[in-house]
C-alpha cells in the first residue's frame, strides 16, 4: 500500500468515525421496540439497532490492535458480528441487546485475527484459541503484579502464566514461540542493503555453481570431441553409431540390415567395429573424464552431436 492510499484510508476511517459517532444511543424502552420489530422482520429496526451500536464494535476492535491488524478491518469484521446478534437476539430474555452482541463481535473480530495472523494455522482449538488471546493479557498482568510488590520479573514466568490459564506450561512456550515468528515476505528486503532479500540466504540443495560450470564445460568438451570423431568416420559408420547409440529411438539390426541390404548378422559386426573405432578416438578423452571402461560414455545414450 502506498503513502497515499494509506492517507486516503485513515481519512475514510476518520469520517466512518465521525459519523457514527452522531448516531444516537437509544433507551432500554427504544431497544425493546426495535428488536421486536426487527424479529418480525422490520429491516428500518435491524439497521436502527446496528447503527446506534456501531461505535461500540470500534471500541472492542481497537481492543485487538496490538496484533498488527487494521484497525478499519477488524471494525468491518465486528460489524458482520454485530449484524448477526441482530438476527439471533431475543428480546424477551431481559438482556441488554449490546451485552449478547458483544459474544458475535468477539467472535468475527478474533475468528479474522487468526485467520489473518499466520499462514501457518493457529487457535485449531478452543483451548488453543484462548491461550492465543489470553497469553499477552495475563503476561501484562503478572509484570504489572510483580512491579507493584517490587519484584523482578522478565515477562517470562512460564509457570506463573499456566497456572493462571489453566494450561500446560509447554503450551505456553509453544504458543510464545509462534507469536513471536510472525510471517514475512521472502522477497522483502533485507535491512537496508539494495537488491538483497530473505530469499537470497536460502539454501539451495542442488549443484553448486562450481560443478554447474564444470559440467558445462565438459558437455562442450564432449560435443565438440564426439562430433569430431564422428567425422573421421566413413559415412556407413557414422550412419550406424548415430541411429544405433545416438538416438533416441535407435533401430533395429534387422531394419538397419535392410537399410544397408545386409543381413542382421553383418549388421551388428558393422556396428561392433564401428564402436569400436570411435571409442579409440575417443580414448584420450574418456581417460581425461575418467568415463567407466567397457562401452561408450553415458552422455552418448542421450546426446545427438552434430556430425
Amino acid at each position: 500500500m502506498t503513502r497515499g492510499s494509506r492517507s486516503s484510508a485513515s481519512e475514510a476511517f476518520s469520517t466512518y468515525l465521525a459519523e457514527i459517532g452522531r448516531d444516537r444511543l437509544l433507551t432500554v424502552e427504544e431497544e425493546l421496540t426495535l428488536a421486536r420489530a426487527a424479529l418480525n422482520g422490520d429491516t428500518r429496526a435491524a439497521h436502527r439497532l446496528v447503527t446506534a451500536n456501531l461505535r461500540f464494535v470500534v471500541k472492542v476492535a481497537y481492543e485487538y490492535r496490538a496484533y498488527g491488524i487494521a484497525v478499519p478491518d477488524l471494525v468491518q469484521e465486528g460489524n458482520i458480528g454485530l449484524m448477526k446478534a441482530v438476527q439471533k437476539f431475543d428480546p424477551e430474555r431481559g438482556v441488554r441487546f449490546i451485552s449478547y452482541a458483544v459474544w458475535w463481535i468477539r467472535a468475527y473480530i478474533q475468528n479474522h485475527v487468526l485467520n489473518s495472523f499466520s499462514l501457518v494455522k493457529l487457535g485449531t482449538t478452543q483451548a488453543q484459541r484462548k491461550l492465543f488471546f489470553s497469553l499477552a493479557r495475563t503476561k501484562r498482568e503478572l509484570d504489572r503484579m510483580s512491579a507493584e510488590h517490587g519484584a523482578d520479573s522478565d515477562g517470562e514466568d512460564v509457570e506463573k502464566i499456566a497456572k493462571k490459564l489453566n494450561v500446560k506450561a509447554s503450551a505456553v512456550e509453544e504458543m510464545t514461540r509462534r507469536l513471536s515468528g510472525r510471517d514475512f515476505s521472502l522477497d522483502a528486503p533485507l535491512g537496508d542493503e539494495d537488491g538483497v532479500a530473505h530469499l537470497d540466504f536460502l539454501a539451495d540443495d542442488g549443484p553448486s555453481q562450481e560443478t554447474k560450470t564444470a559440467t558445462a564445460q565438459q558437455r562442450a568438451l564432449l560435443e565438440d570431441r564426439i562430433a569430431t570423431a564422428l567425422s573421421e568416420l566413413d559415412p556407413r559408420e557414422r550412419f550406424i553409431v548415430e541411429q544405433r547409440v545416438m538416438s533416441d529411438e535407435p533401430l533395429s539390426l534387422k531394419d538397419l540390415g535392410e537399410h544397408f541390404g545386409f543381413s542382421r548378422e553383418r549388421a551388428r559386426q558393422l556396428e561392433i567395429r564401428a564402436k569400436e573405432k570411435l571409442g579409440s578416438k575417443l580414448e584420450e578423452l574418456a581417460m581425461q573424464l575418467e568415463w567407466p571402461r567397457g562401452g561408450p560414455p553415458p552422455e552418448l545414450e542421450h546426446d545427438r552431436a552434430a556430425a
